[in-house]
């Protein structure tokens, strides 16, 4: 025998989200309130796991924000650092010297470019030759 569920409202519409997609805060308590409307009432479910869980998601949720802000700061200085050596002369470690034929190379920053997102270097070497997309990570000193 079925037995319909007494104060059950009609659920919203909910969205499809791709399966990568992020729970969001509210997603999470709209999954806790439907939990919490169709236990068993012989078996509530226990408040202390209740508490858990909220504050559990809410501290994944402050960590997932912290993080993202983060990022953006370490862009926003990459880019300034960028910004703050061009003209200046530069020692490119082996790895992006590589292109360049020679193990270490100095050259004078002359350009950035932010193709991907993070700066990269157009640097002029002392034999005329412009290397190009060069990560600042690869720049071991700065004179």
């Amino acid at each position: 025998m079925a037995i319909d569920a007494i104060g059950v409202t009609a659920a919203s519409p909910t969205t499809n989200l791709p399966s990568s997609a992020i729970i969001s805060q509210e997603d999470f308590l709209r999954i806790l309130l439907t939990q919490l409307r169709f236990q068993d009432p012989l078996k509530p479910m226990d408040n202390e796991q209740f508490v858990a869980q909220l504050a559990q998601f809410s501290s994944l949720e402050i960590n997932r924000e912290q993080s993202a802000k983060i990022d953006s700061l370490l862009a926003i200085q990459a880019t300034d650092q960028a910004v703050g050596i061009i003209g200046k002369s530069v020692e490119i470690s082996a790895a992006a010297a590589s292109a360049a034929g020679s193990t270490s190379t100095v050259g004078k920053v002359i350009a950035i470019s932010f193709r991907t997102g993070a700066p990269l270097l157009s640097i002029t070497t002392s034999d005329s030759k412009v290397l190009t997309d060069v990560p600042l990570s690869s720049i071991s000193l700065i004179q």
